[in-house]
């Protein structure tokens, strides 16, 4: 396994301020980061060039809205969402990022009133062959993430993620397991889990109430037996969320401090996260 933190629970963008922080990461026994790109006009590259200086690896997240939306009835729309995510994996490949993961299939926080249509399907699967296609070129992966019914419509379970995945049909296009959406949507962890088989990329370690893994409700044990028992052995991030974001606050529903500090829920989560593993391979 390797252990990563995502960068979000600091901050929407990653600049030389949160240096100081990632050597924090490094030193507290992280083999990488998690970047959020949202903002795709920053130097990638210096980035990446810091983060190999620091030792460690890379992942990053994405998202797409409602005005470059892939599953959008409009072609331009769909066609926006495709050259941002194009973009964005140029992002990912100037600062040496391995997997991109989120829900860049579809917009996230709009909703139609039902569930996708076999349009939506079709457009969407479309719109991420194009996306993987260029993903190979780049020489980065997908972990394509389903959402809870609260966030997205497109993509509920992870059956769906990886029904979604196989539809693409390349190699560069898989799935990643969040266990909070898991805890949400889905009646089976362990199903949940294997659902992904060889398209599993990636995996959130998330608590219930997005703060640090291990002292909240997440069936914990369930999830680890499943991750081991599929012989699972890539990233484990932790994605957790604080109030540093407010112009994401509506899409995370985080009003609160459910923590301590960031730098603890990072440490504790980390050992919680290496102790779960230590317990079910030695």
């Amino acid at each position: 396994m390797k252990y990563g933190m995502n960068l979000l629970l600091w901050s929407g963008e990653v600049t030389e301020d949160l240096y100081p922080t990632i050597e924090h990461l490094k030193a507290a026994g992280f083999d990488g980061v998690e970047l959020p790109m949202f903002n795709l006009d920053l130097d990638y590259a210096a980035l990446g060039k810091k983060l190999d200086e620091v030792g460690l690896e890379r992942t990053a997240v994405t998202i797409r809205n409602l005005e470059d939306n892939p599953i959008s009835p409009e072609a331009s729309v769909r066609a926006k969402g495709v050259e941002l995510n194009k973009k964005t994996l140029d992002c990912c490949a100037a600062a040496g990022v391995e997997t991109l993961v989120g829900p860049y299939h579809s917009a996230i926080g709009h909703f139609s009133g039902a569930g996708p249509s076999e349009d939506e399907w079709k457009w969407g699967v479309e719109s991420m062959q194009k996306t993987a296609e260029y993903a190979q070129e780049v020489g980065v992966k997908l972990g394509v993430e389903a959402l809870n019914r609260f966030e997205c419509y497109f993509l509920n379970t992870h059956a769906d993620s990886a029904r979604f995945a196989r539809d693409v049909d390349n190699p560069a296009c898989g799935i990643m397991y969040d266990t909070f959406h898991s805890n949400i949507e889905e009646k089976d962890i362990a199903a949940a889990v294997r659902a992904g088989g060889d398209k599993l990329f990636h995996i959130h370690i998330s608590e219930n109430d997005r703060s640090t893994p291990g002292e909240g409700l997440i069936r914990w044990e369930e999830n680890f037996d499943a991750i081991v028992g599929c012989g699972y052995d890539g990233w484990l991030v932790i994605e957790a969320f604080g109030l540093a974001l407010p112009e994401i606050a509506a899409a995370t529903k985080i009003w609160r401090r459910m923590y301590k500090d960031e730098m603890t829920l990072a440490t504790e989560g980390l050992r919680f996260m290496r102790d779960q593993i230590a317990k079910r391979t030695t």
